[in-house]
């Protein structure tokens, strides 16, 4: 049966873009959901209002609502985050790595720390020619227990990370560790910026491209099935 929703209106479609970061883009070619995630991914802890964040609890369901839904035949996830809660964005990164369906991520401007599992899980990963993606060990601000079992668990949380990043894209894990644990490029602390190119040629990134090669690779692929 043919579907018989009605189109979003406009000022919906505005709210949904205001409070989600989301939108669906309709053409002759098929119907691609546009996904933002930017700023600070949020954990489990409320961020100050004025910090720029996109909330777990958004994103999951509208990933689950679009692997469900039969008129949304493709995901163009547009990344610009300086990371932010582990766990809430290798949660998201898992939903998106298990999806069936078409999935290419854009990074730009920036696709830093947890940014990183979110930029690869996706089927195809782009990034601009001038994006940055920031590698670098795990870290906890505030008040930790000193004792040697938060040193441990702090090393399962970064071997978590590693399992996954590598399992989603060509880099391999002691080259990825190396990077994480390289002095003398941050000036803050120990890591490694990669830019562009230098992303795609450490196995990271699939290409380097912009907007029109993320959506060429969705029509390719949505023609396909």
């Amino acid at each position: 049966m043919p579907d018989t929703q009605p189109a979003q209106a406009p000022d919906a479609a505005a709210e949904n873009i205001r409070e989600t970061g989301s939108v669906s883009l309709t053409g002759d070619r098929g119907v691609i959901h546009c996904l933002t995630i930017v700023g600070q991914i949020e954990g489990h802890q409320l961020l100050p209002p004025e910090t720029k964040s996109t909330k777990y609890e958004h994103v999951m369901p509208q990933l689950a609502a679009i692997e469900e839904s039969p008129g949304i035949d493709g995901l163009l996830i547009l990344l610009n985050t300086v990371g932010g809660d582990v766990e809430a964005g290798l949660g998201i990164a898992e939903l998106i790595s298990g999806m069936s369906k078409p999935t290419v991520s854009l990074v730009l401007g920036g696709g830093h720390s947890i940014g990183v599992p979110l930029a690869v899980a996706a089927k195809r990963s782009i990034i601009a020619p001038s994006a940055a993606m920031t590698i670098h060990p795990v870290r906890l601000t505030g008040v930790v227990v000193g004792a040697p079992q938060t040193y441990d668990y702090f090393a399962r949380i970064q071997d978590r990370i590693i399992e996954f990043v590598t399992r989603c894209s060509s880099i391999k894990s002691e080259r990825l560790l190396e990077m994480m644990q390289r002095t003398g490029e941050l000036a803050s602390e120990i890591g490694t910026a990669l830019y562009g190119q230098e992303a795609v040629d450490a196995g990271l990134i699939d290409e380097v491209g912009g907007l029109s090669d993320a959506l060429g690779y969705l029509h390719a692929e949505i023609e396909k099935r």
